[in-house]
């Protein structure tokens, strides 16, 4: 955590990481604007520190880098201090995915990154086992035979579906690509199935899971604004506790769905 304390303590980080919160996927050009005082060189080293906090993340799509806000190591702090204090502000940290739609660029919706102390066998396991689901996916049961063409659904205890989806691709304990279709809220469920990646890197004793989720419409956007950064930060607990995430219960009925933290 020494990390990101150091890179939140810097006012133009803090204003990069607002300009994230305010538009997420912002390439260099769009977020030099934001700190017009600062040279070109001076905001790549800003962005190069918040992003080995874990801060941000960054991907390419043809000759654009686009950076995106990881809301996971903000969660982190509020689970481990800000929690105790009652802080009204920490729903707002939360809510940190907000996308900009352009028709000339195609950029990710949402990419979150967390380092688990855990192996990719077991860190598979928890993303597959529906019995583990349940202790960090707002108590819902993941159900799939996890193989290309099979049906992947998160569903209540009773049988209930939230999410409904198909297995695009399985290689374990590497990578695992699904649809991901909200069927149990209207505006969401009129709109195509979005896509979901879990990519595991093993980084020694720790794995790095980096989640994108992409081609959402705004609903399914709405509907899963905040949630990730709970589920993973639960993930993360579970696995290195044996233990769930205890902060009190969703805002909203623990349904399985993503935006309910």
């Amino acid at each position: 955590m020494d990390d990101v304390f150091k890179a939140l303590s810097d006012p133009n980080r803090r204003r990069l990481l607002d300009a994230l919160r305010e538009v997420d996927g912002q390439t260099l050009t769009e977020l030099q604007r934001q700190l017009p005082s600062l040279t070109r060189f001076g905001v790549m080293r800003d962005l190069r520190i918040l992003e080995s906090a874990g801060l941000l993340t960054t991907r390419r799509s043809g000759r654009h880098k686009f950076h995106y806000l990881n809301a996971v190591p903000i969660r982190l702090i509020h689970d481990r201090w800000i929690r105790h204090y009652q802080a009204p502000l920490v729903g707002a940290i939360a809510a940190m995915k907000k996308q900009l739609e352009d028709e000339d660029m195609d950029r990710p919706m949402h990419v979150s990154e967390v380092y688990i102390r855990t192996t990719p066998e077991r860190l598979w396991q928890a993303i597959t086992d529906p019995e583990q689901t349940r202790r960090y996916w707002y108590g819902a049961l993941s159900h799939s035979a996890w193989t290309p063409g099979a049906r992947w659904t998160s569903e209540s205890e009773d049988g209930e579906v939230f999410l409904d989806g198909e297995i695009l691709e399985s290689d374990p304990p590497r990578r695992l690509v699904h649809s991901f279709h909200v069927v149990h809220v209207a505006d969401a469920a009129a709109e195509p199935p979005s896509r979901l990646t879990w990519q595991i890197e093993p980084m020694g004793a720790t794995c790095k899971l980096t989640v994108t989720h992409e081609e959402m419409g705004s609903a399914t956007q709405e509907y899963t604004s905040g949630g990730w950064s709970y589920i993973l930060s639960g993930l993360k607990t579970l696995l290195e506790t044996g233990e769930p995430l205890r902060i009190g219960e969703p805002e909203a009925s623990a349904t399985g769905a993503v935006r309910q933290g």
